[in-house]
């Protein structure tokens, strides 16, 4: 059976890993000159695409992880564990939406350093406190927050759909030159790390304190078929966009390697962390007890 994430210790480490990986990002981000480059460079690559035709949505899309429908997200989301008699998962939630939004703002704060701005041109102009983003942070914090809520069954749909939309948040953002895609990527890991200690807290206390609730939905296979067929959207849009404009999608993908590079690695990034939550729980039995 694959519960992974019903252990407090597999959690635990996956938490002290990413911790390790926001170092690192931190480090690389802030004072490492060939990075800083790179992501100046892949910076500029999304703000060329940006236009006065679709500045207006990436807004729209961007503002989706503003805190007031960040508030709005995570108190939903402690109704549905709660109405799903998931109660320490209710609790956990506004406490990882409160305590990664506040660590972001005060890592902002205490490492805020100006970065690059000699590679950006006029294109934008991004303030010392960008790193990590608030915006990401928010986006997966949303996004693993609503894996960790839903029903067993509906996990890899909700986990496909919530790196979508953290993903969308991160390349608005990005487009409308509001961060550094270090910043993004910083984001994610806060989100990540206070989502897993938090899981591990749960795992510890339902092993210490076991609850009466019945066992959780048997999960099958065929669970993941709307989760592909998301990720054959997106695969499908993406194909239609080469099959449109092949001659200019190739053409900016040659000439601006590092942001193809950027992007997809932020790509991964998203789908990792919400597929480690959408299969870390999956179990062909639940028994009674585990959240």
């Amino acid at each position: 059976m694959h519960r992974v994430l019903r252990r407090p210790r597999p959690p635990l480490l996956l938490a002290l890993l990413c911790l390790g990986a926001l170092a690192a990002t931190g480090v690389l981000a802030k004072l490492v000159p060939v990075t800083q480059q790179g992501d100046a460079r892949t910076l500029n690559g999304f703000l060329d695409l940006n236009g006065p035709q679709l500045s207006p949505v990436l807004n729209a899309i961007a503002h989706l992880a503003d805190p007031a429908p960040y508030a709005l997200v995570g108190l939903v989301l402690a109704l549905v564990a709660l109405a799903r008699g998931r109660w320490r998962v209710a609790l956990l939630i506004p406490v990882v939406f409160v305590v990664s939004g506040a660590t972001t703002e005060a890592l902002k704060l205490v490492l805020a350093s100006q970065r690059a701005d000699e590679w950006l041109g006029s294109h934008a102009h991004i303030g010392a406190a960008s790193w990590p983003s608030g915006h990401s942070t928010a986006a997966m914090t949303m996004a693993l927050c609503a894996v960790l809520a839903a029903p067993p069954r509906l996990r890899p749909t909700v986990a496909a759909l919530g790196a979508a939309f953290a993903l969308a948040i991160a390349y608005a953002i990005l487009t409308l030159g509001w961060h550094f895609p270090s910043d993004v990527f910083g984001g994610y890991l806060v989100a990540a790390t206070y989502v897993l200690f938090g899981i591990s807290a749960v795992a510890a206390a339902d092993r210490r304190w076991p609850t009466r609730r019945g066992a959780e939905a048997v999960t099958h296979p065929v669970d993941v078929v709307p989760a592909v067929g998301v990720a054959l959207l997106a695969g499908g849009a993406a194909i239609g966009l080469a099959i449109a404009r092949p001659h200019a999608l190739l053409g900016y993908a040659a000439t601006h390697t590092t942001f193809v590079a950027g992007a997809v690695a932020i790509a991964l990034l998203a789908t990792a962390l919400a597929g480690v939550m959408a299969t870390g729980f999956r179990a062909s039995r639940a028994p009674a007890g585990q959240s």
